[in-house]
């Protein structure tokens, strides 16, 4: 009977432990979540160890709440760092230290010796002998040819003509089976000054060839991210035949240089104001951004803009010396991806 005892008296005492090492958890838990009697808050733990990783966990849906749980605790921790920052920008005021410039791939650029200076005499003197020379000097009046691949469709065709209301004095010609090399001195014959053509694949726009006449260069685009007038939300009517205005930005280097010229020759030198019509072409990590915008003066110290369309982007594959060559031009710049995109922070225009 006293072995009987012992036993029952025994169970009863784990079944206690058990009852308390449940408790135990839902007290902590109260604890955490509200103050304690006191009125004091307790010390909240750590809610990731250091050497935490949640790429170990192996259940999908635990681990994109963890993830999801450790981005937020991230922009809490960052919200706070900002907001003591400002307080003591305040407190400090005019003694306050200047803002960090926050770090970008465009300011972090690897030094290129080839970054053009405006008082540099041997740059100078190749702009004076280039073949951009005739229209800088104003003996030459751009006249542009605009053509495509052969039997284009559709998306192309109508971003040629987009192309000639925007580029004044162009015209758009039909190749009809004809080689680049038989249009050209036809071109030449009739006083064109450029040649462009835009090429496609599966039925959308992908390359531009730009080949200034008639002696060179020629430059040879990829195009992507086209946009034709209805495809722009928000847009202006069309636009008028003034002539625009053109804004190059970020054309640094001596290959830079030489590509912002070829865009600056397709428009003539004289721009009417009077239209408010500006085409922009921006230079960012070597991708060429072209848009067309309509501004409006709202007051002394607010400007309105318009996009009106077209918009692309462009990429330099090659520039070949004088006309287009594929087999026995002379090139003057390749892009070769393997070789020239292993550093992000180096940029060639």
């Amino acid at each position: 009977m006293a072995k009987a005892g012992d036993k029952s008296g025994s169970r009863v005492k784990k079944g206690l432990k058990r009852k308390a090492t449940a408790e135990e958890p839902q007290e902590t838990a109260v604890a955490e979540d509200g103050a304690t009697e006191s009125g004091v808050q307790p010390p909240k733990a750590a809610a990731f160890p250091p050497g935490f990783s949640i790429s170990e966990i192996k259940n999908k849906q635990r681990r994109h709440l963890m993830f999801t749980r450790w981005k937020q605790q991230q922009r809490k921790e960052k919200l706070a760092i900002k907001k003591k920052l400002k307080k003591e920008r305040e407190a400090l005021g005019d003694k306050a230290p200047p803002k960090p410039i926050p770090k970008t791939i465009d300011n972090q650029r690897v030094y290129d010796e080839t970054v053009v200076d405006p008082n540099d005499e041997e740059v100078a003197y190749d702009e004076a002998t280039d073949e951009f020379a005739s229209y800088f000097n104003r003996q030459t009046s751009p006249k542009i040819l605009i053509t495509t691949s052969d039997r284009p469709h559709g998306r192309t065709v109508r971003l040629c003509e987009q192309l000639s209301t925007v580029i004044p004095n162009s015209h758009v010609y039909y190749r009809r089976g004809l080689a680049l090399k038989k249009i050209i001195p036809q071109c030449i014959s009739r006083d064109f000054t450029d040649l462009i053509v835009i090429n496609e694949d599966r039925k959308t726009p992908n390359g531009l060839i730009l080949s200034h006449l008639p002696n060179g260069p020629t430059a040879h685009f990829k195009m992507s991210s086209v946009r034709l007038r209805k495809e722009i939300k928000r847009r202006g009517k069309d636009p008028t035949e003034h002539i625009p205005e053109i804004i190059l930005n970020n054309f640094t280097t001596r290959l830079g240089h030489s590509v912002g010229r070829m865009f600056a020759s397709l428009f003539p030198h004289n721009p009417q104001f009077i239209g408010r019509q500006v085409a922009t072409f921006h230079n960012q990590r070597d991708y060429i951004f072209f848009r067309f915008h309509r501004y409006i003066f709202r007051s002394e110290k607010k400007v309105g803009i318009q996009e009106l369309g077209p918009r692309f982007t462009l990429k330099l594959r090659s520039l070949q010396k004088g006309t287009f060559d594929s087999k026995y031009g002379e090139y003057e710049w390749v892009h070769k991806p393997r070789e020239m995109d292993t550093n992000r922070r180096k940029f060639h225009l």
